[in-house]
């Protein structure tokens, strides 16, 4: 049986970095390396490629198919791989879809198309939905964007996506409104057939886990999967004074991570690992731009306050 047909998103799966040579060009050996060093965390379900993480916006079909390629070549034995399919069109998320199968990945995250921005309904939706779903068999997982932003899915749309596409299996979790955040779980977890919540809500993680996700997909875990497996786990397990030890290393990161502008948080991530020594470079593509010194500094205190970089270590040349 293939993989995929086992899987179902759960757990804690970071969204990796995608590195980039100063050329603009894909970093393929710091890539493999980057993959290594997350994939070796313990109590990781899964990794994802070609999302927001990996600036996957501004990358080509043929790129994002190396970024897959490589990723199966690296850690494809050790764990599932997420592929994203960041597409406005049906017809190329479709295409997307396809290649993403035979690519070897045990599931799809699903990015809203930019035209809903300017007004969807259900039957837009699920056509969208459909034509993926008609492309393979993999596993769905819907990314729900907060509703003011055009792409979010109101309440009814996502239930109709759940009841008719049932390749989908999971929620990536944006909405950012703690009440409906808490509706999706109640309600997505408990259909006849279960649709997992995995909370992206990075900056106040530890009170989305609280409500009950079956699983976490965040952009952050690049940095520090490790706190994230564990603070998951902690939920899990009730330990609430070990949950609020971890959550308290955690927040200096969440707190530069996703500062104004939105936009630069894994810009910011990339500085990190710059330095953490884990990356050479923090290069990103345009329109994405270079962080100002000051920033990187402020990014260097917060992962000192996290525990995660020596006070006297010095800042790594990007």
């Amino acid at each position: 049986m293939p993989r995929h047909e086992l899987y179902v998103p759960h757990g804690v799966i970071p969204a990796v970095l995608l590195p980039f040579e100063n050329d603009l060009s894909i970093d393929e050996p710091n890539f493999r390396k980057h993959l290594r060093d997350v994939a070796a965390v313990e109590g990781l379900s899964a990794l994802t490629i070609n999302a927001h993480s990996t600036e996957v916006a501004s990358c080509a079909f043929e790129e994002q198919r190396r970024v897959l390629d490589i990723t199966q070549d690296e850690i494809g034995t050790k764990l599932p791989i997420v592929n994203g399919i960041w597409a406005d069109g049906s017809v190329e998320a479709a295409r997307l879809a396809k290649m993403a199968a035979q690519g070897g990945a045990s599931a799809l995250l699903v990015f809203p198309p930019a035209p809903f921005t300017l007004g969807q309904n259900a039957a837009m939706a699920l056509a969208h939905f459909k034509r993926i779903a008609d492309a393979t068999d993999l596993p769905l997982i819907v990314f729900q964007y907060p509703l003011a932003t055009g792409q979010g899915y109101p309440k009814d749309t996502l239930l109709q996506l759940c009841e008719q596409v049932p390749s989908i299996r999971a929620i990536k979790d944006w909405i950012g409104n703690v009440p409906h955040h808490e509706w999706h779980i109640r309600t997505l977890q408990n259909l006849s057939r279960p649709v997992n919540v995995l909370t992206t809500h990075s900056s106040w993680l530890f009170a989305s886990l609280a409500l009950g996700p079956n699983g976490l997909l965040s952009g952050s875990g690049s940095v520090i999967a490790d706190l994230q497996a564990k603070l998951f786990r902690a939920v899990q397990a009730n330990d609430l004074e070990e949950a609020r030890r971890l959550n308290d290393r955690i927040e200096p990161t969440a707190r530069v991570f996703y500062a104004d502008p939105f936009v630069d948080m894994h810009n910011r991530m990339k500085e990190a690992l710059v330095l953490l020594g884990k990356l050479p470079r923090a290069v990103v593509r345009p329109p994405l731009v270079k962080l100002e010194r000051a920033e990187i500094a402020r990014i260097r205190v917060a992962l000192i306050e996290a525990g995660l970089l020596d006070k006297n270590a010095g800042i790594h040349a990007a």
